[in-house]
């Protein structure tokens, strides 16, 4: 029997390129989906910032000629392997050449490049996939440039699409002069039922309307994308696509975030032996100046500070969340004036509360570490990975029922034991406050504690479930007429 072949297309993948979770779920599905013998290889734009050690161990191919607006573009390609997986870049330096990955004024044409590039270069590499799977606005184009450009050539006519859309906030809108003059396509596209978007045209539309089958990160975001609050203007075209679309939970890679064997942490531990836990908090509360008191439930956060995340509701009540016996430790970056408002507060209660405005992959692993709690608050979230990495290292979520938060926790019920967390429903300061006081609460039911701890050790957030369900999904696009 032939493999199925698939191609893996995303603008970041880690550990070569990575601004969130895209580059997560890139490094890690393709490498599960080869251990179920999909002939699974993944393209990315060659970036500058891609680290030299990846660079110099790339195999330069040969290369081709893009045409993208009125510009004939060179393009190498080179190659590189690791864990089994075959990555290959795409590099023209007047495109990728510069600092960081996204916010130029050219995106709509650095990314049509490498939509366009990726189509291009099949034959040149000699590989047919069977599904060309893309991922978020920045490979939007690929499904609409396929059948446009390419489905009359003999190679391409069977090649099917799959579309992943990671986060619907974030669609690559442009104006409508792009379609003519970068994607070389003529107003027949430009209509409601195409890739015209209030009179502009969308990248993110283009990957919906165009590519055979939709998926989407979580059974309850697939939901929700189709009504007025999380459809971000699209939820009548994801409507319409309701048969074609699907959610698929994200996993996590269970051996790199293993605490028995990760060495970012200060102490590992496992579900048989907890002490390492304690040794975790207490090095992570000296070493971000907080008191050091193993008693107190510590609360960890980690992410982007901004509106999406909930911290209209944490600024809203920080008084009254910081009043209680707790510390609080946040590490990320985001909007001016939560920034401002955490140094205020970290000025009035030191000791308590530790704010780290950067990104840290080391600290972050200490605060799943060393935290007892941690705090997802979210108005919307597609799947989340933090409460997963967090429950992996016996730390508690308190999260809002919506996304893959909603598929992933569900509220601890001290009659039946079921349950892994502490959930409120309704974006509300005061309902998200009272969940943080139940975490408390149970936090000094020490043996119920350790029981919902061990609980969330021992759950499987691996891959492996997720890639088998993404390999039913390529089977139904392969089968589509």
């Amino acid at each position: 029997m032939k493999k199925t072949k698939v191609l893996f297309v995303s603008s970041e993948v880690d550990p070569f390129a990575k601004s969130g979770g895209l580059a997560d779920v890139a490094a890690s599905l393709p490498k599960a989906l080869n251990g179920l013998d999909i002939d699974t290889r993944v393209v990315m734009p060659k970036y500058k910032s891609i680290p030299k050690k990846y660079v110099d161990q790339m195999k330069y191919l040969g290369y081709i000629y893009v045409d993208i607006s009125w510009r004939h573009q060179f393009c190498a390609i080179m190659q590189y392997e690791s864990d089994g997986v075959i990555y290959y870049f795409i590099d023209n330096e007047y495109y990728f050449g510069r600092e960081g990955y996204y916010g130029y004024f050219d995106e709509a044409e650095r990314f049509a490049f490498f939509s366009k590039a990726v189509l291009s270069m099949l034959p040149f590499i000699n590989f047919k996939p069977d599904v060309i799977h893309c991922n978020d606005w920045q490979t939007g184009v690929v499904s609409l440039l396929l059948k446009a450009h390419y489905k009359s050539n003999d190679f391409y006519k069977d090649i099917k699409t799959v579309f992943t859309i990671h986060n619907l906030k974030y669609q690559g809108v442009f104006p409508k002069e792009v379609l003519g003059e970068v994607l070389g396509l003529g107003w027949e596209y430009f209509t409601p039922d195409g890739i015209e978007f209030f009179d502009d045209i969308n990248y993110l539309k283009a990957g919906i309307v165009y590519s055979d089958i939709i998926t989407t990160v979580s059974k309850t975001y697939a939901e929700e994308i189709k009504t007025d609050f999380y459809g971000e203007k699209l939820n009548n075209v994801l409507y319409k696509r309701s048969e074609d679309l699907y959610g698929i939970l994200n996993g996590i890679d269970m051996e790199k975030n293993n605490p028995e064997t990760d060495d970012r942490i200060f102490a590992n531990y496992s579900v048989h032996n907890l002490e390492g836990k304690l040794t975790n908090k207490q090095m992570l509360q000296k070493s971000l100046g907080l008191q050091e008191r193993i008693d107190i439930p510590l609360i960890g956060i980690i992410s982007r500070l901004v509106d999406q995340k909930g911290f209209d509701l944490i600024n809203y009540v920080m008084e009254d969340i910081l009043r209680m016996d707790i510390q609080l430790v946040i590490l990320g970056a985001g909007e001016y004036r939560y920034e401002e408002a955490l140094r205020h507060f970290q000025k009035i209660y030191p000791g308590k509360l530790s704010v780290n405005l950067k990104y840290d992959t080391v600290l972050s692993q200490r605060i799943y570490a060393g935290s007892d709690m941690f705090l997802m608050p979210s108005l919307f979230e597609p799947c989340g990975l933090s409460q997963m990495f967090s429950l992996r290292y016996g730390t508690i979520p308190i999260v809002r029922e919506t996304g893959g938060l909603k598929d992933t926790i569900q509220q601890y019920d001290e009659i039946t034991h079921e349950g892994n967390g502490f959930t409120f429903t309704r974006y509300n300061a005061h309902d998200m406050l009272y969940a943080i006081k139940e975490a408390v609460n149970f936090y000094y039911h020490r043996s119920t504690w350790r029981y919902l701890m061990k609980k969330g050790m021992e759950t499987d957030f691996s891959w492996k479930k997720s890639a088998k369900e993404y390999i039913e999904i390529y089977k139904k696009a392969i089968s589509k007429n």
